[in-house]
């Protein structure tokens, strides 16, 4: 999921156009004098209302005319030609995230401490982060002007929030009345037209397991494959949720599920060719229960969401350790191991910006990462450190910042990483990439990251799996010369 850098946004949602934040120096968009804080408001005369729109209305586009508002002047034109797929090198700003206007029993928002970083408490409910980054929206809210634009761009997949095809449950879980909870409609829209929708229950035990998971799970399935997936993740309680209709998820509940939805899944398989319903990872683990192999997961459609996290590290790791001898100088740091599936042709990212990252020296050092996780890396890092002679070691640390039934990784705040400096050894101390901001160096709690690495007396490493894949091809090349 992607987090936003959010800022009072009022101004920004009734401004029309969309503001260029950079200029790549020598592209088309510095020859045409584009300058960093103009906003381009039409396209070959269509209105534009962010950087989607400006991707969608110039693709493919040879000749164009930008209508553009520059601070302090009237709004003026900009006619010209270009090569087909010519990139203009702009970069525009974040799409300010649609509100949520449901009242989840279960909304994570309501269960963070009151010191969080604030974008933790945005709700968002917007059709274009869903196909952009795969956040779920309900469907409850969305308007008739949304929907076109889904189909119109063509802004498949949509990831949905279903919970439940029950309407009163559906209803109870969003605090929304049955009519508005009712969303068949808008899915049999969207799937005629060409959508393809990955679908989401958060689990409540007591409310939406049971059989009204099964109607739910079979009521989707009819369906496929407009409905490509379901995703069943376990309700998230924090010490600060405490709203009594909510219950823990147990390991005996997480049996009970996996063994409920074995002979569904199995029967799915059998009708649809794919598992289609898919259990999170933490569900496995809870229940201590070996995660299912590489085949029950097909081409991994719910990752995201945490379904199938923990066989794709374990597969790709398997498969580093098979990998045929490397040099180091022969090394890409850069190369991307754990690729994410999803990558939008619509990023604002350029393609090939990310720099690699300045990997340990040292065959000698410490990985912090959440409960849940520890175990597996654990089993991991020590048959690496038995093969290659390597010393890398795996503390987990508590998450006393949520503190309830959080565990991952990637909600582990800056105390709860310093909580754990005593049990550090080694030269370097890796943490997770997904801990720290995806557009800035601050963790959950608001620690800077810098605070962090001085509380620290060896350099501190944020690493996603990308990172992790790289650092051990180094240190499996330096192992085996030795």
């Amino acid at each position: 999921m992607y987090e936003f850098a959010v800022t009072p946004a009022v101004t920004q949602l009734r401004r029309p156009g969309v503001t260029i934040t950079e200029v790549e120096p020598g592209s088309l968009g510095e020859e045409l004098e584009l300058r960093p804080g103009d906003r381009i408001v039409r396209v070959n005369g269509r209105p534009v209302r962010d950087h989607l729109d400006f991707r969608y209305q110039t693709a493919g586009e040879t000749d164009l005319l930008f209508e553009v508002r520059r601070q302090g002047s009237d709004v003026f034109e900009v006619e010209f030609d270009r090569e087909e797929s010519e990139p203009l090198g702009l970069m525009f700003e974040q799409i300010v995230p649609r509100q949520c206007a449901n009242e989840c029993l279960f909304c994570f928002c309501k269960g963070n401490p009151e010191d969080a970083r604030p974008s933790l408490f945005v709700r968002d409910e917007d059709i274009r982060l869903s196909f952009l980054y795969g956040n779920y929206t309900t469907l409850t809210s969305i308007t008739e002007d949304e929907m076109k634009r889904v189909i119109e761009q063509r802004l498949s997949p949509q990831y949905v929030s279903v919970h439940a095809t029950d309407l009163k449950t559906r209803a109870y879980l969003l605090g929304v009345d049955e009519k508005r909870a009712d969303i068949s409609v808008k899915l049999q829209r969207l799937i005629d037209n060409g959508i393809e929708i990955h679908a989401q229950v958060v689990l409540c035990p007591g409310i939406n397991d049971g059989a009204i998971l099964e109607k739910t799970l079979r009521d989707l399935a009819a369906y496929y494959p407009g409905v490509v997936s379901v995703a069943i993740v376990p309700v998230a309680l924090t010490r600060y949720n405490t709203d009594e209709r909510l219950s823990r998820v147990t390991p005996e509940f997480c049996r009970d599920l996996i063994a409920q939805l074995s002979g569904l899944q199995a029967e799915f398989r059998s009708t649809l060719g794919t598992t289609f319903a898919f259990l999170g990872d933490e569900i496995y683990l809870k229940a201590g229960i070996d995660v299912p192999g590489r085949e029950h997961y097909g081409d991994y459609p719910q990752i995201e969401d945490g379904v199938g996290m923990v066989r794709t590290f374990s597969e790709r790791f398997d498969e580093l350790m098979r990998e045929p001898a490397v040099a180091v100088s022969s090394l890409d740091p850069g190369r991307r191991g754990f690729r994410d599936p999803r990558v939008s042709v619509l990023s604002h990212e350029p393609a090939g910006s990310e720099k690699p990252k300045e990997l340990p020296s040292s065959n000698y050092g410490t990985f912090i990462t959440g409960e849940m996780f520890a175990p597996i890396l654990s089993e991991h890092i020590a048959h690496f450190n038995e093969v290659f002679g390597t010393e890398f070691h795996v503390v987990a640390a508590p998450n006393r910042y949520f503190g309830g039934d959080v565990s991952v990784a990637g909600l582990l705040s800056g105390s709860d990483i310093l909580a754990m400096r005593d049990f550090v050894e080694g030269e370097f101390v890796v943490i997770p990439g997904a801990a720290v901001k995806s557009d800035e160096p601050v963790l959950i709690d608001g620690m800077q990251f810098s605070e962090l690495e001085s509380g620290f007396d060896v350099p501190v490493y944020a690493f996603d799996n990308d990172d992790i894949a790289a650092f051990f091809r180094k240190a499996r090349a330096a192992g085996e010369i030795k």
